[in-house]
């Protein structure tokens, strides 16, 4: 119980900031900048009234405190042409091979997700890939600023050794660079750049919030990105809830092939549905994209929030064998997904939506036929989301 009330302290403190600075952005006014700070599609600001009461309220489920899994085997150096190769490494960083190019997601492979030594989040087993074994990297997309996401310490690392590109969120080049980290390149949304031949990254929107202070709020921003190559597009969400910018996303990039997406840190829903997808949100979104595959990730490693360490593969298995999409956000005036049914078996949607171990390569096919849908879901728009 104590140690129970003593880890969410730890992570309200995080939430509300556990060091005393922070980067910022400064540049004009947006549709989701006011010239100080961003802001969410759908606003929803948490007090500290919220944090005290969920903290009173707490109900964990079970993590174990040390799963110790040997390393996956070193993956590829290179994976060439229109094929995509993708492997898990533990929370939201994984590791994404085509065109030649090799790319990571959030990596994080350091302890603790915090900015002390000594207290915070800590890993619940290792990383699924060593170090080590990592092929050369060539690109970095960091989705925001909370510790669980930029890891300076493993930024600087893979700097010091392959001097990737590292693509952030308007505001992050001060707190990168501060840590003696090069190859920043601040992205805002819908923002392209080229990585290489046929290669693109581009920003797009999520729905979250930064903080690595005390008086940093929303002062930096949150961003995924789809990776468009070859051989088709990846979408990484990086942390989000769902929101209008899926629909958005579908409108400019109609052919996914994979995305991944967050399906961790949900519970209690009263405190995480605005900024953190359950399961069942997860394959709402993925519907709603239209992506061939998806690839469930921002689990199992960290306890962010009150699921048992298994729970979000359990309830990702419970709303991927639904007769119909999940209806996510039911009731909410900004997004209304509607709930379409499947053709055929409905638990063929597995094939589709996975979640592999870590450290353990998988193979992408092109397309996924074993699931598809009766009809496209309703489009939703908001004001920030047009249609391009």
């Amino acid at each position: 119980m104590i140690r129970g009330l003593l880890l969410a302290a730890a992570i309200a403190l995080l939430y509300l900031g556990a060091a005393l600075g922070g980067s910022g952005h400064s540049g004009p006014v947006s549709d989701h900048f006011d010239g100080r700070r961003f802001h969410m599609a759908i606003p929803r600001e948490r007090h500290l009234t919220d944090y005290v009461e969920w903290l009173v309220q707490r109900d964990p489920g079970h993590w174990d405190d040390w799963t110790d899994q040997p390393p996956g085997p070193p993956p590829l150096p290179r994976v060439a042409g229109a094929a995509l190769r993708v492997t898990p490494v533990n929370h939201a960083t994984v590791l994404i091979q085509t065109a030649g190019v090799n790319i990571l997601t959030d990596p994080i492979w350091s302890h603790r997700a915090s900015p002390f030594s000594f207290a915070g989040p800590d890993r619940h087993g290792p990383a699924g890939l060593r170090f080590e074994d990592l092929p050369r990297i060539d690109a970095v997309l960091v989705s925001h600023s909370h510790y669980d996401h930029m890891d300076l310490p493993t930024l600087k690392r893979l700097w010091e050794r392959d001097r990737p590109r590292i693509f952030v969120g308007l505001g992050n080049r001060g707190t990168l660079e501060a840590a003696g980290i090069g190859g920043v390149v601040e992205t805002d949304w819908w923002q392209s750049h080229a990585l290489a031949p046929g290669v693109h990254v581009t920003g797009v929107p999520a729905q979250h919030w930064t903080s690595r202070g005390l008086f940093d709020r929303n002062r930096t921003l949150w961003l995924g990105y789809v990776v468009e190559a070859p051989g088709g597009a990846v979408f990484f969400a990086g942390d989000t809830g769902f929101g209008p910018h899926f629909a958005a996303i579908a409108a400019r990039f109609p052919n996914l092939r994979l995305a991944l997406l967050p399906i961790g840190a949900y519970l209690p829903r009263w405190f995480m549905q605005p900024v953190h997808m359950n399961p069942a949100e997860a394959v709402a979104a993925w519907r709603t994209l239209g992506a061939e595959h998806a690839l469930g990730i921002h689990y199992g490693t960290f306890r962010l929030a009150e699921e048992g360490q298994q729970q979000p593969i359990a309830d990702l298995a419970a709303a991927l064998s639904m007769p119909e999409v999940p209806s996510a956000m039911a009731g909410s005036d900004h997004v209304k997904p509607v709930a379409t049914p499947f053709i055929g078996n409905p638990g063929a949607a597995a094939d589709c939506f996975h979640t592999p171990p870590f450290g353990h390569a998988w193979a992408v096919p092109e397309r996924c036929e074993q699931v598809m849908l009766a009809q496209p879901q309703q489009r939703i728009t908001k004001a920030g989301f047009a249609d391009p």
